[in-house]
């Protein structure tokens, strides 16, 4: 029971981690994973009432938990290319992040839960020799299998998704499953599927990530704490750091020169818009792997910089793969919103590029957000906004400029893009 209880909250913390990258990690993301796991659970405690009836027999207990780590074990695997579909559908017909995330949870997580929801009934059916003990009996599995889903919740946030991603977390809660269920058949048979999903396991993250264009070399991957990163290196011999499925890059490392083409040039003109003198300190929000902060060094190398990513192992990247390596750089592996309240820095500039969506944090869009930018800028500073939004809509650079306006006497629009 408390190995099913782990396994069942667990995928439901690795399921959300899973749908972040094509829906967001919103409270409306949460609230459909939630929802599904609540609703595949209670009809799962229905049918295993009825089977447990039925077929009142441990073989037949430990054979539901079987199947539910074979599904459980299939899930990441058949998440990436499912979802890539799921999202260019759903666009095409314009059905929101509820819709898409609600239906990319229903396929992928709700049957392997729904099983695990059956083994409550049934171990309790199992488990009641008369019925005098059945209160006794009823008590005390719940309360195992509750104390294994505290356990569950813990080891994947804190443990597990950290340390070894999220396909890895899900197929370790596979696993133990099928290492209960293996030991309760006593099955020779039974042996492959433990030993398929161990093998599993050792598969390389990224295996069954979509390939990149013709000519490209993947020279890096990896799950981090935050999202899935890959370093990929092109046939003109350009360095790109993609994350999640790909669909954007958040840095580049052009041989040759620290100039790209690309947005990040911008920010190496943006001050200039209130000074004719190179900023003597800018704040980075959103360094990833440095892109912006590397050219700083090389045009203005007296310019102090803190660069602010949440996702420590990106900063990491960047020193390996993007020559990140301005010595007056200042890494902060943190949050943006909270760097800033605590810093008493203040800054000719400050670069906001933790925007694209659907990854847009929703606090650092706010009234209160960019007041706390005004604060932390000197006299005649400037901030910059990267707002990526789908092709034809500029619904969101409208929304936030009007935000900014609140705040900021000028703001401008520039669509570079």
């Amino acid at each position: 029971m408390a190995v099913v209880g782990s396994a069942s909250l667990g995928a439901e913390i690795a399921a959300a981690r899973l749908l972040a990258p094509y829906f967001g990690a919103s409270t409306v993301i949460w609230a459909n994973t939630i929802a599904t796991v609540l609703v595949a659970l209670s009809i799962g405690y229905w049918v295993g009432g009825r089977l447990a009836d039925r077929d009142p027999t441990p073989r037949g207990l430990y054979r539901i938990i079987l199947v539910a780590a074979l599904l459980l074990g299939a899930v990441p695997f058949v998440a990436d290319p499912l979802l890539g579909v799921a999202v260019d559908a759903l666009d095409s017909i314009s059905a929101g992040a509820f819709v898409g995330s609600l239906l990319a949870v229903l396929v992928l997580v709700a049957l392997p839960v729904l099983l695990l929801g059956t083994v409550a009934p049934y171990a309790i059916r199992l488990a009641v020799g008369r019925v005098e003990e059945a209160g006794r009996v009823a008590g005390r599995l719940y309360a195992i299998s509750t104390l294994g889903s505290l356990l569950g919740v813990f080891a994947s946030a804190l443990v597990l998704i950290p340390l070894v991603g999220t396909r890895r977390t899900f197929l370790t809660f596979a696993l133990l499953l099928a290492l209960v269920a293996v030991v309760g058949l006593a099955k020779r048979s039974a042996v492959l599927v433990p030993a398929v999903l161990a093998a599993l396991l050792a598969v390389p993250v990224g295996t069954v990530k979509a390939a990149g264009d013709e000519g490209d070399r993947i020279l890096h991957e990896a799950d981090t704490e935050y999202q899935y990163a890959r370093v990929v290196e092109d046939e003109e011999g350009r360095r790109l750091l993609e994350l999640n499925e790909g669909q954007a890059v958040h840095s580049m490392l052009v041989p040759g020169t620290v100039l790209t083409e690309n947005i990040w040039d911008e920010y190496l003109v943006a001050p200039f818009a209130t000074r004719a003198t190179p900023p003597g300190r800018i704040a980075i929000l959103g360094n990833a792997a440095g892109t912006t902060a590397r050219a700083y060094g090389r045009l203005f190398p007296q310019t102090r910089i803190d660069g602010v990513e949440i996702d420590g192992e990106l900063s990491e990247i960047g020193r390996r793969f993007f020559d990140m390596r301005n010595p007056r750089l200042d890494v902060h592996d943190e949050d943006a919103r909270p760097f800033l309240r605590r810093t008493d820095e203040r800054y000719d500039a400050i670069l906001v590029d933790a925007y694209r969506q659907p990854y847009i944090p929703f606090y650092l869009a706010t009234r209160e957000f960019f007041e706390l930018v005004r604060d932390r800028l000197r006299p005649g500073g400037v901030v910059m906004v990267n707002a990526g939004h789908p092709e034809g809509n500029d619904d969101l650079e409208r929304v936030l400029g009007r935000t900014m306006a609140e705040v900021f006497g000028t703001v401008l629009r520039d669509p570079a893009e």
